[in-house]
Formats: C-alpha cells, sequence, structure tokens
C-alpha cells in the first residue's frame, strides 16, 4: 500500500483518517487491480500529491490538520486530478461546497465498495475517453433531446450548446429521466440506474442530486424546467 511504486497499474491515493476505511478499501481497491497509496491527514496527502500526481484521488472530507474541502482547493489550483469525495449522509453543505470547487463525484458513509470501485472506473474510463479526440462517428451515439446533448460514453452534457458539468452520478440519474421522455421514474428506480439494484439508498439521496442537477442547468439556463417532480412518486422528463 503505503509507498507502492506500480506504475503499471492506475495509481489510486486513498485519504481518511479512518484507518479501517483506509485498510478494507485500499485491499478491495488492490484486489481490484489499482496501485493504492494511503495517507490517514490532508495536509501530508497534498503534499505527497503536489510532488507525484496519482490517476485519481478517493478524499475523505473531515480529517485532522487539513479538510478534504481545503486539499481539494489545492490541487485544483495545479491540477485536474479526478477526485471522488468520501462524506456522512449530513454533510450536503460540505458535499455543495466540495463540488462547487471541482469534485467529480462524491459517496456518502457507510458506502458500498463495488460501489466506489464502479464510480472510480467510470470517473478514469470518462477522463481517458476525453483526452482521445472525438471519433467520427461519436455525435451518433450521443442522446439528443431538444436542446440537450448526452454524451454516454464521456459523460459530457450540453445544454442549448453549453456544458453543463455533472459528476458521474448526476449524468446517470439524468440519462435515465432524458432516455424516457414523458415517463415518471421513482426514486426507486432512478437508485437502482444510478447506483445499482443491490444497494441501500435513502430517498433523499436521490432528491439531493435531483437539486444539484436542477440548479447546475439553471446556472447555465435560468429557465431551464424539463425536470419535473411529481409528488409522491418521483421524476419526470418533461417531453415538451
Amino acid at each position: 500500500m503505503a509507498g507502492e511504486n506500480i506504475h503499471t497499474k492506475q495509481r489510486i491515493a486513498l485519504v481518511d483518517d479512518d484507518r479501517n476505511i483506509l485498510t478494507s478499501v485500499a485491499m478491495a481497491l488492490e484486489a481490484g487491480g489499482f496501485a493504492v497509496t494511503t495517507y490517514s491527514d490532508g495536509e501530508t496527502a497534498l503534499k505527497a500529491l503536489l510532488k507525484d500526481p496519482v490517476d485519481l484521488v478517493v478524499l475523505d472530507i473531515k480529517m485532522p490538520r487539513m479538510d478534504g474541502v481545503e486539499v481539494l482547493k489545492k490541487i485544483r489550483e495545479t491540477s485536474a486530478m479526478p477526485v471522488v469525495f468520501l462524506t456522512s449522509r449530513d454533510d450536503e453543505i460540505d458535499q455543495l461546497m466540495g463540488l462547487r470547487f471541482g469534485a467529480d463525484d462524491y459517496i456518502t458513509k457507510p458506502f458500498s465498495q463495488r460501489l466506489l470501485m464502479e464510480r472510480i472506473r467510470a470517473i478514469l474510463r470518462r477522463n481517458e475517453l476525453r483526452r482521445q479526440p472525438p471519433a467520427q462517428e461519436s455525435e451518433s451515439r450521443a442522446s439528443t433531446l431538444g436542446p440537450l446533448v448526452l454524451d454516454g460514453q464521456r459523460h459530457l452534457c450540453t445544454w442549448k450548446g453549453r456544458p453543463v458539468d455533472m459528476t458521474v452520478t448526476e449524468f446517470l440519474l439524468l440519462k435515465a429521466l432524458a432516455d424516457h421522455p414523458g415517463h415518471v421514474k421513482s426514486r426507486e428506480q432512478l437508485m437502482n440506474f444510478a447506483y445499482g439494484e443491490t444497494l441501500d439508498i435513502e430517498d433523499r439521496t436521490v432528491d439531493s442530486h435531483i437539486k444539484r442537477i436542477r440548479k447546475k442547468f439553471r446556472d447555465v439556463d435560468p429557465e431551464f424546467n424539463p425536470i419535473e417532480t411529481i409528488y409522491g412518486i418521483g421524476y419526470r422528463y418533461k417531453n415538451d
């Protein structure tokens, strides 16, 4: 784990002050084929990451010496290195702060290691595809619904030609709605699409994601309103 220098594998930095999480998650990631370096505080991790960037950082928000949001802010001054936040369910304000400063996604504790692995793989795959020149057929693979364009391979989204920066989870939820315009999707259906059927996710987690999706679109277009809440049931993308 710490101190390994295996450059043939994709490298993950895991930063958390909980030793149990460091040990269990590092073992799972290594079993998944990643080279993992662990850090128990933000300040030590930041110094190391600025000198030797990795392919992705899994970063706890609440830590001694330097919290995760501050670490992310410092990283974003010089690097677009992908970052996934680990956070408690009651930290929505911290989540919003972190995402505003450029986190690629966040996962709430307690979390499924399988979900974390899937999110890591999706973000790494997205970043690799974004670095490649667009293939001529890429536009045909994108979904277009009026002014909304979703590129499922790169997890890229535009609205009226303007990019909307979304986390992997937000993109998956929006795609679940936009792929079936006019159809109501329950919170359970949306959770299954974005998280997997075997995971136990609270309804309000989906509500929080939808709230952030709307905000991001309204930052681009204040008149954005296709995502409709069907009270007591779920959401639908209006087919106007």
